[in-house]
């Protein structure tokens, strides 16, 4: 998990910064990133792609992450913009947010299947939340982030059962979204085909 961070410490570059996101495929809510700068040589045990682990491991490392780093940023684009600019956009925006946010600036960028658009130097790792400890670290902040905004969504919108689902596209939800109707959370562009099914069965 440490191959890239390597990599760059040996060309003494000190500040590298793990960039993920969560949330992109989801028909509810906002779309989360996190950027996350580690000290040089820590290893944090246990650490992964955030959606391999458990509830309870992940709050765990949450907690262990917000100990460790040495700098922490989260971005937050809501389901209008989502809707607005797409969700490819949406989730580089969160990125980019979450990388000012950082109290720390990075040298060098590591991030999960994307482009943040930034001028420092970068390096996009295909499923980076499994190779590398940074981006996971980021993994691993912005779902622990976007899952206690969804216990807050359940409170504010009980129908959807969005606590259980996160705000994915489970039959559940799909079921209750032709139940009820779409909520002012939901995003509407992905709606579209569900939707207009509806409309023709009924």
């Amino acid at each position: 998990m440490l191959q890239f961070e390597q990599e760059l410490w040996d060309k003494q570059i000190q500040y590298i910064a793990g960039i993920d996101e969560v949330g992109r495929g989801c028909l509810f809510g906002d779309v989360v990133a996190a950027a996350v700068i580690l000290p040089i040589g820590l290893v944090i045990e246990g650490i992964n792609d955030s959606k391999k682990l458990s509830e309870k491991k992940r709050d765990l490392l949450y907690d262990i992450i917000r100990d460790q780093a040495l700098a922490i940023g989260v971005g937050i684009v809501d389901c209008i913009t989502v809707d607005q600019i797409n969700i490819k956009q949406a989730a580089r925006l969160a990125m980019r947010q979450a990388l000012e946010q950082l109290t720390i600036q990075p040298e060098y960028l590591l991030v999960d299947a994307e482009k943040v658009d930034s001028s420092i130097p970068q390096k996009a790792i295909i499923h980076g939340d499994a190779l590398s400890q940074s981006i996971a670290a980021a993994s691993i902040i912005a779902k622990v982030t976007r899952d206690r905004m969804c216990l807050e969504w359940d409170r504010q919108h009980p129908v959807y059962g969005i606590a259980l689902h996160k705000g994915y596209a489970t039959k559940l939800h799909r079921e209750r979204i032709l139940m009820h109707g779409p909520s002012a959370l939901h995003r509407l562009t992905f709606l579209k085909k569900l939707l207009n099914l509806q409309q023709e069965l009924f």
